[in-house]
């Protein structure tokens, strides 16, 4: 949830919680309110028209499916409310060229004018989406100014990491083939022909091959013995990387292989999985620490939140 994984799982947020520009303080008295947050009000009329823009168009849903997505679409705003009051409170502020920065590199991907007609079809002017943008952004500086900071691992953790998952570690031997798929003997052996005489093994692969793996010069990458059916792996682990098999028959046609690579088996020591296990324990404890975050905020905060609207 840390860095440009969490920041693309605020921008979806933000789609999803289009303009509410809720919470707002109460200027009017609205007709029903559904969630109070500590004198901050979200009507019902509010909360309904933003959580339609998150349902498939033309799909009708269960009436229990539905109301479940909307206790998930309610928790989630809860939650969003109260990181983004606690910013407040800590005076947490956004830098216009950190807003700018993933301004830029949402759109990078988009031709002239595709990215402002995608907000369209969601609802969106480019304004509405850079207020939204600029509040998940700030929700995510206050998680990680506050939150992450606080989290580190220690040596001995990833150490006992390690212990109590090694076989995690441990690398069966592997090889990386090729394969022709065909429907005939009589079409496999013609081509086994023109592969001895030089013919490339992914151009034929590409022009005459069955399998899905076609498009890709016929590459099943690197697999281990038993990911493949026994009679593949019968073949390819017996060549020698370079070498060419004879025609192989199986249950789907005709086979010609070709090896590429062998990788031996290897049990990986500890200090060459250290950084992925770190990283691993650093992902636990900062999803660990930010939902006991908002346990703390919830805890602290006054929230009245009227259900039977949402029937």
């Amino acid at each position: 949830m840390k860095g440009r994984n969490f920041i693309k799982r605020l921008l979806l947020w933000g789609l999803l919680l289009v303009a509410l520009s809720a919470c707002e303080r109460k200027a009017e008295e609205p007709a029903a309110t559904l969630l109070q947050i500590d004198g901050r009000v979200v009507s019902l009329a509010q909360f309904l028209g933003e959580f339609a823009k998150t349902l498939p168009q033309g799909q009708a849903l269960p009436d229990e499916q539905r109301l479940e997505l909307k206790r998930s679409f309610l928790v989630q705003l809860i939650d969003r409310e109260l990181a983004l009051g606690e910013a407040e409170r800590l005076h947490v502020q956004l830098l216009p060229e950190e807003l700018e920065e993933v301004v830029q590199e949402s759109r990078r991907d988009y031709p002239d004018g595709a990215f402002e007609q995608m907000l369209s079809q969601r609802g969106l002017s480019i304004e509405q989406w850079r207020h939204k943008l600029e509040q998940n952004l700030l929700m995510e500086k206050v998680v990680r100014e506050t939150v992450y900071a606080r989290v580190s691992v220690l040596e001995e953790e990833v150490s006992a990491y390690f212990q109590a998952h090694g076989e995690e570690f441990n690398r069966p031997e592997q090889v990386r083939a090729r394969q022709i798929l065909v429907a005939t003997e009589e079409e496999g052996q013609s081509l086994l022909e023109q592969l001895r005489q030089g013919e490339e093994f992914a151009a034929l692969a590409r022009q005459h091959s069955l399998s899905p793996d076609s498009e890709q010069g016929g590459d099943l990458g690197f697999f281990a013995r038993g990911q493949m059916p026994p009679e593949f792996d019968a073949t390819v682990f017996a060549l020698a990387a370079g070498q060419l098999s004879e025609l192989v028959k199986s249950d789907y046609g005709y086979h010609i292989f070709f090896v590429e690579e062998h990788r031996k088996a290897v049990n990986l020591p500890l200090e060459a999985v250290a950084e992925d296990i770190r990283r691993t324990l650093q992902a636990q404890k900062e999803e660990q620490a930010y939902h006991a975050w908002l346990q703390e905020l919830r805890s602290r905060a006054t929230i009245v939140v009227d259900w039977e609207l949402l029937q």
